[in-house]
């Protein structure tokens, strides 16, 4: 296989013109399939290893073999999915809860714009910190960094570990999801009435739990533990709730204590600053913060002002929602997109919908007077802009894994990313007009599972007291400094999916204790990280190549028809 060229001069440097045009029509055609398998399964796996692969597919066949210029072309053509899914998860549910109320296409077109340029920016300000200082893990980042840095080593070691690993996961996805052959979670409901004390079936979540560690994958079984094991199971059995009632109860908690860890975290990191502005009154000598480095992005702070301007015009007059509301959106999408760009760092999760429908919840709460319309599209303003932070930071990654330079990858991923805010309400809005609005819900053609719970969720938190009580026992522990970011995700998720990163979790536990004991030295420790991450980025990729390809050929099949 042909090496990729990383010269001197031009190491760092990937921004050209093929690069965003086949990153663009690479845009458009995950964004169709993501909204469609968004729709259809209730599902969304990340597209970035999918086009990182494409990507290099395309380029070569161009005759270049550039490294940086396929992390640019990726970068672009995976960011409109995200978009898709933000759109996917939200607006549906305006027509489920109004019987068929289906909004205009502009101001759904509007709405994902909005959601997209606002996402950008914001990614944009949080890299410096998330990336180069925080040093999050973003699993599905590193996959794909490792995937591009494989195709060049012409069959070496971590080359041969990738590739075999991404085979073997794309199988397993296959004969799981595609031929039947396996359960997608196995365990059983008989304790928790319904609730899987289990496993999912799934490599992909495995591996996440092993690249981010056992901390944050303990911390998320440990929320699955309280909010399955204790709350939907213990208070029915003990009958101090029935099933339905504690089940709200467990989301309810859960929600409240994302929120609360995110502000925890806010103001755990505002501390620092408050004390440098003090000292430096005081005259009291402090040491200075670190120079922006080169591979940092540096938004200009008017471009930042003038994006959040805009979006807060359209959401008041062409989304209908009000001076007052709107501020209350663009500062819900700021605090939103900080924990999806967390969670998505520590996890490889990101509940975008969620964090919509809340800040939804709190526009209602303000009685801003607003229609259940404008609601659920400024809902959509949220979604999408976590949307983009999520895949935006993955990028990011694989670009600092690689020494990218991060400008270039932030053209192309604003090139992909506003293609798809266009495509992605085309296509909604074409399938709704032909199949029409009753054929999206549990009963329907399309079952929009997301869109169903943000559909449910819209009429209000059903216990008030416990997600109060979530927010400020979450507040209080991240700013005590305890390491509880994933716990209300675990509270809120399925048990099987913290059960199954922990898997992985351990099984880091078992490698790192196996390499210390063969006593290695540094290189040798250095040499066999660097595969057992190729091995758990290649299962990463795997399972989540084959749900896009299998996305793929439902659209080509539905185009066809």
């Amino acid at each position: 296989m042909a090496e990729f060229v990383m010269g001197e001069a031009e190491a760092k440097r990937g921004l050209t013109l093929r690069a965003l045009i086949i990153g663009a029509v690479g845009s458009a055609v995950l964004t169709a399939s993501s909204l469609y398998i968004a729709l259809k399964m209730g599902a969304l796996p990340w597209p970035i290893v999918f086009a990182a692969l494409a990507s290099v597919v395309a380029l070569r066949a161009l005759g270049s073999r550039d490294l940086h210029e396929a992390n640019v072309c990726h970068a672009a053509m995976s960011a409109g999915a995200m978009v898709a899914g933000g759109l996917a998860f939200t607006v549906p549910a305006l027509w489920m809860v109004e019987d068929g109320s289906v909004p205009a296409l502009p101001e759904v077109l509007l709405a994902s714009l909005a959601g997209t340029c606002l996402g950008l920016v914001a990614s944009a300000v949080l890299q410096p910190y998330f990336i180069r200082q925080k040093r999050l893990a973003y699993p599905i980042g590193l996959s794909a960094a490792d995937t591009l840095k494989a195709t060049g080593e012409s069959g070496g070691r971590d080359a041969k570990a990738l590739f075999g690993a991404m085979g073997a996961s794309g199988v397993f996805a296959l004969l799981r999801d595609n031929f039947g052959l396996m359960p997608s979670v196995v365990g059983t409901g008989a304790v928790v009435p319904g609730a899987t004390l289990g496993f999912y079936n799934s490599p992909m979540l495995a591996a996440m739990g092993f690249t981010v560690g056992p901390v944050p994958a303990f911390m998320w079984l440990a929320g699955g533990v309280v909010g399955t094991l204790l709350i939907a199971g213990a208070l029915p059995a003990l009958g101090v709730l029935d099933a339905a009632d504690a089940a709200s109860v467990q989301s309810s908690l859960g929600l409240g204590l994302m929120l609360g860890v995110g502000a925890g975290v806010v103001v755990q990191g505002l501390v620092p600053v408050v004390r440098r502005r003090l000292a430096d009154r005081s005259d009291q000598p402090v040491e200075k913060p670190a120079a922006r480095d080169a591979r940092s992005l540096h938004p200009s702070r008017g471009v930042v002002a003038a994006v959040v301007v805009l979006v807060a015009a359209v959401a008041s007059w062409a989304l209908g929602l009000g001076p007052v509301a709107s501020v209350v959106v663009i500062l819900g999408a700021w605090f939103s997109v900080y924990l999806s760009a967390w969670l998505t760092g520590t996890t490889g999760v990101n509940p975008m919908e969620i964090f919509g429908v809340l800040v939804l919840l709190l526009v209602r709460l303000i009685g801003s007077g607003a229609s259940l319309e404008s609601l659920f599209l400024g809902a959509a303003v949220v979604a999408v802009a976590c949307g983009i932070a999520g895949d935006v930071m993955n990028d990011l990654k694989a670009g600092d894994v690689l020494e990218t330079d991060p400008r270039d990858q932030f053209c192309g991923m604003a090139v992909g990313a506003l293609v798809g805010a266009v495509i992605a309400p085309l296509m909604l809005m074409a399938l709704v007009s032909v199949s029409g609005a009753s054929a999206f819900g549990a009963d329907g053609e399309f079952v929009a599972a997301q869109a169903s719970v943000v559909a449910t969720m819209a009429g209000g938190i059903p216990f008030a007291g416990v997600f109060a009580a979530g927010l400020v026992a979450g507040f209080v522990m991240a700013v005590l400094g305890l390491p509880v970011m994933t716990l209300g995700l675990g509270v809120y998720l399925p048990f099987y999916m913290g059960a199954t990163a922990a898997l992985g979790a351990v099984a880091r536990l078992v490698y790192d204790r196996r390499v210390k004991a063969r006593g290695l030295d540094a290189e040798q420790r250095e040499r066999n990280e660097a595969t057992a991450q190729a091995v758990a980025s290649g299962i990463l990729g795997g399972e989540s190549l084959v749900g896009v390809l299998t996305a793929l050929v439902a659209v080509a099949g539905l185009v066809a028809a």
